[in-house]
């Protein structure tokens, strides 16, 4: 099995990377939508000093997103929020689709928004759900179809300079059909980057139904529950995850499964019985990769999180084994 952490403050030095190498990690990733892979070529160059082998780039891809803030915001319940000219910035693709009741989701859901008044160049919304927000936090729709291109500008330019920097997989975020692959695998040709794994991220409804014309052109399928879990209601990302894992299995394509795998060591030294459960099962349904992302990225307890991922997944296939 592969064990990837995501690159961040929290663990981009060269000790804490020969410390989750020591505790089990085999790659790592980072995630470009809070910047461009130039800014961070001295991070990759340090991955590899270390000996890391596998090294995935997270694009932009077709999701929404916030745009930068000057300094975090915090919003309460029933305050009113402006999105767009004059407001916090967002695409304007978002915008131009959104509707009067629409529910916009931030952050992976933990801030939720009602939009009360859209208009040609902006939305006045309501919080119903308060929190924090941040630059470059993602921004969920459900139920609207919204026009975004595959590849950013900047995800172009990613993909030209990841072969000079050692990148060996790309992860393509709310992959919508067979199409969004073909345009990623084009870019790679173009950029001489062919060798470079694709992984493409399910994290809408569109990926989910159009499962089967996506898997032929993957080399390897991600369960991203994140925003997956803001495309429907949450009791139902279960059986999601499971029937994804399934047809996986069926067609013989490895999965990785991605999003709060260990989320309160963020915050503390032990996860709770329900996050190791969570891995174990994920290992029993067939998973191939699993990823920690906040809890090495910016977590307090990087290292410790990736000896509970490591441990709990390798006690799972221990126990496959003895049948």
């Amino acid at each position: 099995m592969d064990f990837y952490a995501t690159l961040g403050p929290a663990c981009a030095s060269e000790e804490s990377l020969r410390a989750l190498l020591q505790a089990g990690m085999t790659g790592i990733r980072l995630n470009l939508s809070h910047g461009p892979l130039a800014q961070h070529a001295d991070w990759l160059a340090l991955c590899q000093k270390v000996g890391v082998r596998q090294i995935l780039i997270d694009l932009q891809g077709p999701e929404l997103r916030l745009g930068r803030l000057e300094s975090p915001v915090a919003v309460n319940c029933e305050e009113k929020l402006m999105l767009g000219l004059g407001g916090l910035p967002c695409p304007s693709q978002l915008i131009l689709a959104a509707r009067e009741g629409d529910t916009l989701l931030v952050d992976d859901g933990k801030l939720q928004l009602r939009v009360e008044t859209a208009g040609p160049d902006r939305l006045y919304c309501r919080v119903e759900r308060g929190g924090v927000l941040q630059s470059r936090k993602s921004i969920a729709a459900p139920g609207l179809c919204i026009n975004m291109p595959t590849l950013t500008q900047q995800d172009l330019e990613n993909l030209r300079l990841a072969p000079r920097l050692g990148v060996t997989g790309v992860m393509l975020p709310f992959v919508r059909g067979g199409q969004d692959l073909l345009t990623l695998r084009k870019a790679l040709r173009e950029s001489e980057a062919e060798k470079v794994l694709v992984f493409a991220k399910i994290e809408n409804t569109q990926g989910v139904e159009k499962l089967d014309e996506i898997l032929p052109y993957t080399d390897q399928l991600v369960i991203a529950r994140g925003d997956l879990g803001n495309a429907m209601p949450l009791w139902q990302l279960p059986g999601c995850q499971k029937r994804l894992a399934a047809r996986c299995r069926a067609q013989k394509v490895p999965f990785m499964v991605v999003t709060q795998m260990l989320d309160s060591m963020c915050r503390q030294a032990v996860p709770t019985r329900a996050e190791v459960c969570d891995i174990y099962n994920a290992v029993l349904d067939g998973a191939e990769s699993l990823m920690l992302t906040g809890e090495t990225a910016v977590g307090n307890f990087p290292v410790k999180a990736m000896e509970y991922l490591v441990k709990t997944a390798h006690c799972a296939v221990q126990d496959m084994q003895r049948g």
